[in-house]
């Protein structure tokens, strides 16, 4: 009787070293690979800028805009009440202005008027300029401009209801 109990210990091991899934060449094409997700790339405004956000789209902003030069303040009575940058597109070769009106501005001042433009040192002129009126939005882009190869600075302005003027604010000059 021991060299049965001998072989069933003996077979007991062997199956113990060999794995549990063995792989064979089966028939018939390869499994698809499983489905892969992208994130969706956000439309939600930002005060740090979204190329990608509703209203830039709206303006023709090219998705690959980034930031460029140091980002401007719109001050209104000794507060800061808006910010303004500069973004610049390789792709489109485009340079855009931004604004972003702060919340605890929005929040008192009913609806007001807003530009954003870029500044052309070369030129001494404002490009790409426009103009919003009796809004309450708080994200504004300019047209796209073709001076890349110059010095510019993005500009920008608020007024509120009820003052006779805007204030006005630039990011860095950017060359």
């Amino acid at each position: 009787m021991r060299y049965p109990k001998t072989v069933v210990a003996a077979l007991s091991c062997a199956f113990a070293l060999i794995p549990a899934g063995i792989a064979s060449a089966g028939t018939g094409p390869a499994p698809a690979p499983a489905p892969t997700t992208t994130a969706a790339t956000s439309t939600a405004p930002s005060p740090s800028g979204n190329p990608a956000s509703t209203r830039a789209q709206a303006a023709g902003v090219c998705a690959d805009a980034y930031q460029i030069g140091t980002t401007g303040y719109i001050t209104r009575s000794g507060k800061t009440i808006a910010s303004v940058k500069q973004f610049y597109s390789p792709s489109c070769a485009e340079n855009y202005g931004y604004v972003w009106v702060w919340q605890s501005f929005r929040d008192i001042a009913g609806d007001y008027d807003v530009t954003a433009a870029v500044y052309s040192y070369a030129q001494d002129e404002i490009l790409g300029k426009r103009s919003w009126t009796n809004t309450t939005a708080q994200e504004f882009w300019s047209n796209g401009t073709s001076t890349v190869t110059e010095c510019t600075a993005a500009t920008g302005s608020v007024r509120a209801a009820g003052d006779p003027a805007p204030v006005t604010g630039h990011s860095s000059k950017r060359c």
